[in-house]
């Protein structure tokens, strides 16, 4: 007798608000179902129907109220992709907005049955907030290796032309949205230190005016130092070839879970640079050049350009990166997750 095929009912909203990683890991985790568990799962995106899991990967309220639901929604597993405090040098609210939207945020993890973290070290934290540590399990982001994968000499020297860049230039790259918490200000002024090295920053302003920060950074990218560029919030195609373009991938962020950027940067070949948090040395230690500052971060940049045997081998544990973190390995994960999540439903 065939087995019957679990229901699996997603709920997101990702993808309303443009370049943020939350939308990135969602699709990319639908098109590995859609594409490889059809013998196992049947996967709906927001709708009304009776499930055996319903995974919610954002906190809208409409979801929070269906949770209410329990018979029709089935085992309720929330996506973790961030906490009360990563709003910090996020959005600009309130400070009264910013309590209730940490007790919202807390409550709404609470309403779950189990929950899925990105990141190892962000268990503590649920914890320390009174989730217990049972209901928590830890499942890394992966990105697709076919839409993010190196390009030939051929093509990145096509690209670095575009760019206005000889070979031999210097570009560094960063990505993500414009604000505070992910480290534009020492981006800036580590290209301000170094003027003979290329500096762009792929990304934008996701939620508008609400960025904390917004004028500063909208000033900024309006009339940047003349080695930094701003092409804005670019589409994937454009950002693969922005990595195979660039010498350096410097994320300087001070608070993330698991950037999508950091699997894309590593699956397309580029060297890795990160400010030095506790995070990292969980899921990549000793695969990224650790940065505690900015003074970290310059000579760090001096020490590879400097040498480009030590960039090669950042090449190589990014490799390293997109093999850990593949598809392959994580579909079946995911496949386990749900079927126990089920048979505990």
């Amino acid at each position: 007798m065939e087995n019957k095929k679990l229901r699996i009912n997603m709920k997101s909203s990702s993808e309303k608000v443009a370049g943020q990683g939350v939308s990135g890991a969602y699709r990319e985790l639908m098109r590995l179902l859609h594409r490889d568990a059809g013998d196992a799962l049947v996967v709906t995106e927001n709708q009304s129907v009776r499930a055996d899991v319903t995974h919610y990967h954002t906190i809208d309220p409409q979801y929070f109220l269906s949770t209410f639901r329990k018979k029709k929604v089935g085992r309720r597993v929330g996506y973790v992709h961030f906490l009360p405090e990563t709003l910090d040098g996020s959005l600009k609210l309130p400070w009264l907005v910013r309590k209730i939207v940490g007790w919202y945020v807390i409550r709404f993890y609470n309403r779950m049955d189990h929950l899925v973290v990105v990141n190892p070290s962000f268990i503590e934290d649920l914890v320390a907030a009174g989730i217990p540590r049972e209901k928590v399990s830890y499942i890394p982001n992966f990105v697709n290796k076919e839409k993010w994968y190196p390009l030939e000499q051929a093509e990145r020297v096509a690209i670095r032309t575009e760019l206005g860049l000889s070979e031999g230039d210097f570009m560094v790259l960063g990505a993500g949205q414009v604000q505070k918490r992910k480290g534009i200000d020492d981006f800036i002024a580590l290209a301000e230190q170094r003027p003979d090295v290329t500096f762009v920053w792929a990304g934008g302003f996701s939620f508008g005016g609400m960025t904390d920060g917004y004028e500063k950074y909208k000033a900024l990218m309006e009339n940047p130092p003349s080695n930094v560029r701003f092409p804005g919030i670019v589409s994937p195609d454009q950002m693969r070839r922005l990595y195979a373009a660039t010498d350096l991938f410097l994320l300087p962020s001070y608070n993330e879970l698991f950037p999508m950027t950091i699997l894309e940067a590593a699956s397309c070949g580029a060297p890795i640079m990160l400010r030095d948090l506790d995070l990292y040395k969980v899921i990549l230690e000793g695969k990224y050049y650790p940065a505690q500052d900015l003074d970290g971060m310059k000579s760090g940049l001096d020490e590879l350009k400097a040498h480009p045997e030590k960039l090669e081998d950042l090449r190589q544990h990014s490799n390293e990166i997109s093999q850990e973190y593949s598809e392959e390995r994580l579909l079946q994960i995911w496949l386990d997750f749900y079927a126990e999540q089920a048979r505990l439903g």
